[in-house]
């Protein structure tokens, strides 16, 4: 079922004017307790070449009176009928930690579309589908789970410090956790899409093997590209990020 134009609008943010007439549009998907604002730099590289749209998941900032989604099958559903409307030109999809994998089963429902074209997606910071395990950190109280938090030093240090605010986004942190950690693949899934897999060299979050393991999902090719850093490598590599990005899909439109 189709969801109206307004509510397809509450999940993507365009922070560059004019970058909906370009050629191909990246879908930036944040990771647990992220925001949409995180991939506003990417929006700014690119400038109007590139239509850079940073979704915003249900339950924080301007979407928190809506029940948060613990599903990522449910999570995925719901984005992809929101991004229906969007798929009118090439599209890539760049996701990290539990944004990759959401990208993932996104490109999964795209694919199925026939006049849908994904043209790449690149998976950051986060093990392969077909890879289960780690701690359960949906699980923790609200102390430790802050303090995991914290500890990826992936959050703005003014959001840190405002202990308030931090528990006010605790429900939607726990319910990304919950679709992250609770997500199984169960069968044998190739996409037609290439695969670009990014990892820090020092993620205490994802191994080079698990990384590399996303090549089993790859059959239109696949590469892994390792940063110096930990499991927000993103913020120290963003220039370079977005200029491998950039040479990706610069062979797949006219930009």
């Amino acid at each position: 079922m189709a969801v109206s134009a307004d509510k397809s609008a509450l999940w993507f943010r365009r922070f560059v004017p004019n970058a909906e007439e370009a050629p191909i549009r990246l879908v930036c998907l944040p990771h647990a307790g992220g925001s949409a604002a995180y991939f506003l730099p990417f929006a700014h590289a690119f400038g109007a070449r590139v239509d850079v749209l940073g979704v915003q998941y249900p339950g924080r900032q301007d979407r928190r009176r809506e029940p948060c989604i613990d599903e990522m099958g449910a999570l995925a559903d719901a984005a992809f009928e929101a991004l229906r409307p969007y798929l009118d030109r090439p599209v890539a999809l760049f996701g990290h930690s539990m944004g990759a994998t959401l990208g993932f089963e996104l490109v999964r429902r795209i694919e199925a579309v026939a006049d849908a074209q994904v043209v790449w997606l690149f998976a950051s910071g986060r093990r392969a589908p077909a890879r289960h395990g780690g701690q359960l950190v949906h699980h923790f109280d609200d102390d430790r789970l802050l303090a995991e938090v914290t500890e990826l030093d992936g959050t703005d240090a003014r959001v840190l410090d405002d202990d308030e605010l931090m528990r006010s986004a605790l429900p939607a942190i726990r319910a990304d956790y919950k679709a992250a950690e609770t997500y199984r693949l169960m069968e044998n899934v190739r996409l037609h899409c290439p695969i670009t897999a990014l990892a820090g060299a020092s993620d205490p979050k994802v191994t080079l093997d698990e990384a590399r393991a996303w090549r089993r999902h790859a059959a239109a090719g696949f590469e892994l590209r390792v940063y110096q850093g930990g499991h927000f490598f993103l913020a120290d590599h963003r220039d370079a990020i977005v200029h491998l990005v950039d040479e990706r899909l610069s062979g797949q439109a006219q930009i």
